[in-house]
């Protein structure tokens, strides 16, 4: 293949791609990937809330591990520069580790706890619609349903009981990129960075009775989501 042939090959590589018609006003998207959730996991210190020692600072701070899941992304184009999207998942496990507190069986996994985040946002795509790839911003609100709270084997032996986690509001914003393959299938990638601060509290009756320990987490993770769409 001689340089003229190559070039025009080329040429109509890069004009075809744009034929592939992005959103447009009343379109309905789905998408679905691999997600995972990267907790921040910045929390206070252990203090005792309940019980003879109340008040008393433990110290130490929680932390919480990453998990991937199945992600699902539901949008609808209302022009065809916005659109609302709706996050889910399959629920998201979490361990939960407590470091550097003032009770060394405190210390280690205290057990760990299942989240679901729905996030509602609006969207917004600066590029024509003609256009292959579509990158876009948005924001929105985040709802995490936090449930099966559940203890560690060593956490049991040390005492606690009754670990609990608090549901949470809050902002999310994220950034995000279609290409579109063909009029209908589309690659995805995004990232998002969601306001979860949650309070968790746990019981342990062998240090004292009635005794509570609360611990306020910021867990502000950065969410990563890669996958494919459909455009409807």
């Amino acid at each position: 293949m001689n340089k003229s042939m190559l070039s025009a090959s080329l040429l109509a590589l890069a004009l075809a791609a744009p034929l592939a018609h992005a959103h447009e006003a009343g379109d309905i998207i789905l998408r679905a990937g691999a997600i995972t959730v990267n907790p921040k996991a910045d929390s206070s210190s252990v203090k005792v809330d309940q019980g003879p020692l109340a008040g008393t600072d433990l110290g130490g701070k929680a932390t919480m591990d990453s998990d991937t899941q199945l992600g699902l992304n539901f949008a609808y184009m209302i022009t065809n520069n916005w659109g609302i999207e709706l996050l889910a998942a399959t629920p998201f496990e979490h361990d939960v580790q407590l470091k550097g507190t003032a009770l060394p069986a405190a210390n280690g996994k205290l057990g760990s706890l299942k989240h679901l985040p729905p996030t509602l946002s609006v969207v917004y795509y600066p590029l024509d619609s003609k256009s292959a790839f579509q990158p876009y911003v948005g924001a929105g609100i985040n709802y995490t349903w936090i449930y099966d709270e559940s203890l560690s084997s060593e956490a049991k032996s040390a005492g606690f009981s009754n670990f609990k986690a608090e549901n949470t509001w809050g902002l999310a914003w994220q950034v995000g990129a279609d290409y579109m393959l063909t009029d209908h299938v589309m690659l995805n990638a995004q990232v998002r960075y969601i306001d979860i601060d949650t309070r968790a509290t746990v019981e342990n009756n062998s240090i004292a009775p009635g005794t509570r320990a609360k611990v306020n987490v910021d867990v502000d993770p950065f969410v990563y989501m890669v996958g494919l769409g459909y455009k409807f």
